[in-house]
């Protein structure tokens, strides 16, 4: 009896006890074999897993490094994958709520982490090799969305880290924008053409083929998996059976405004008497170089918060502070859905309903462009639309059931966020994470030991 009492016995049990937990928590039993492994590790040892070293007698100070390397990639990989991960902000979308150069602890726990969809990949990559530029991931595994049970749901006003929806498509040369807008705007630009010839431009959709025949004669194009795609952070204004509406900037929320976040920023045109702006009083106000645009001598361009817009308003020199926004039915084309029947732009946008797993819709063409992308890309449905009839897997349909449910997301900064409004709902299985706190924060425009924002280190993400 008192050997089982031994150092590794008791390892053993231990890990072997928390190896069941999380096998039952993915909910994979064919994985309970792995206990073998473990028995052999710590009692029997017969098998050398840690081929790369010597059970007996001292390895070189290289092996042991190497043996001290691959157990911190292990570690660090699985820890990403199960609890948490770094992210860091690289643009303005959420100011004044986050800032570039915030590093963002991330957790996976909140809503349940993700079975990788490409569990073979260079480890700490999204999707790119360094040095290299080549793919970092292989299709040769291929598994399917699974999440496995987490700490809560999605809620209003959370703060949500997830793969960007229209990045499974990408133009290798241009990366910061939409292949789906790249080719909208190749449409867009065929169409104007005949505008100004002798032929009566024909309806978008007509160029849209054209345009992505002459994209990817031009350029490389990739697909990318969902867990492959580049990582975004915004703030989650809808979840699934929500009511999205924008009247004039105004966000409504199953016909009610939420509570506004203090960090929320708008653009405003900062008019003077003539004179400029003291540059001490942005920095006081935490407004940064890159976002001062003067359009005249007397004149700025400025995204505010509503206390900064309030506080600039006072300064002796400064006789206009207005919001500016997009005029009601002025359609902007690159505003999800894309359609000039709904007359949709960025600050006057709905009302709109967020899918609910489940739940089933009416469907026909004047409907559709809201929900063709679900159907076809997220849920993977072979859609085709003959005049107008609607077929689904060559089953004509005039109503579909979600399978997933979905969300919708906007930057505190809005007027300069690619949000929902651009590209539309985020599926469930793009979830990453909620950043919990900033861990670190790095300041761009600063140098030296000012780089650093020690004011913004460990300070909750609201």
């Amino acid at each position: 009896m008192r050997k089982y009492f031994q150092k590794k016995y008791i390892k053993f049990a231990i890990v072997a006890l928390i190896y069941i937990l999380v096998v039952i928590w993915i909910g994979n039993y064919w994985l309970l074999p792995g206990l073998g492994i473990i028995f052999d590790l710590y009692i029997s040892e017969k098998v050398n897993w840690t081929f790369w070293k010597r059970r007996d007698g001292n390895n070189n100070s290289f092996i042991e490094w190497l043996d001290a390397l691959i157990f911190a990639v292990i570690a660090v990989s699985l820890i990403n994958i199960f609890l948490f991960q770094n992210y860091r902000i690289p643009t303005p979308s959420m100011e004044k709520s986050l800032l570039v150069g915030d590093h963002l602890f991330v957790s996976k726990l909140a809503y349940g982490p993700r079975m990788p969809n490409t569990p073979i990949a260079f480890p700490f990559t999204q999707h790119t090799m360094p040095f290299f530029k080549s793919r970092s991931w292989s299709n040769i595994v291929l598994w399917p969305y699974k999440r496995l049970t987490g700490c809560g749901n999605v809620k209003n006003n959370d703060p949500i880290v997830f793969n960007f929806p229209a990045g499974d498509t990408v133009v290798v040369e241009d990366q910061a924008t939409s292949y789906y807008e790249i080719v909208r705007r190749t449409a867009r630009e065929f169409q104007g053409r005949d505008s100004y010839g002798v032929q009566t431009p024909k309806p978008l959709g007509y160029y849209i083929p054209m345009a992505r025949k002459e994209i990817r004669s031009r350029y490389e194009v990739i697909f990318r998996p969902v867990d492959r795609r580049d990582n975004y952070v915004k703030r989650c204004v809808g979840i699934p059976g929500d009511t999205i509406t924008i009247n004039s900037g105004v966000l409504y929320v199953n016909g009610r405004v939420p509570p506004e976040n203090p960090g929320q920023q708008t653009t405003y045109v900062v008019g003077t008497n003539g004179t400029t702006i003291n540059p001490k009083a942005f920095e006081r106000l935490n407004v940064s170089k890159s976002d001062q645009t003067m359009l005249s001598s007397s004149a700025y361009f400025l995204p505010l918060t509503k206390q900064n817009a309030e506080t600039i308003s006072k300064f002796t020199n400064v006789n206009e502070v207005s919001a500016i926004y997009a005029r009601a039915g002025e359609f902007a084309p690159h505003i999800f859905p894309y359609d000039p029947d709904l007359r949709w732009n960025e600050d006057n946008f709905g009302p709109l309903w967020i899918p609910v797993k489940g739940m089933t819709v009416k469907i026909d063409t004047s409907n559709l462009c809201l929900y063709d992308r679900i159907i076809d890309v997220y849920e993977e449905n072979d859609l085709r639309v003959d005049g107008s009839t609607i077929y689904i897997n060559n089953v004509q349909a005039d109503s579909y059931t979600f399978r997933m449910d979905y969300y919708w997301m906007m930057g505190d900064n809005r007027h300069n966020s690619a949000d929902s409004r651009y590209w539309g709902f985020v599926p469930e299985d793009h979830i990453v994470g909620r950043p919990k706190f900033i861990w670190l924060s790095i300041d761009k425009e600063a140098t030296g030991l000012n780089k650093i924002r020690f004011r913004r280190m460990f300070i909750k993400v609201k």
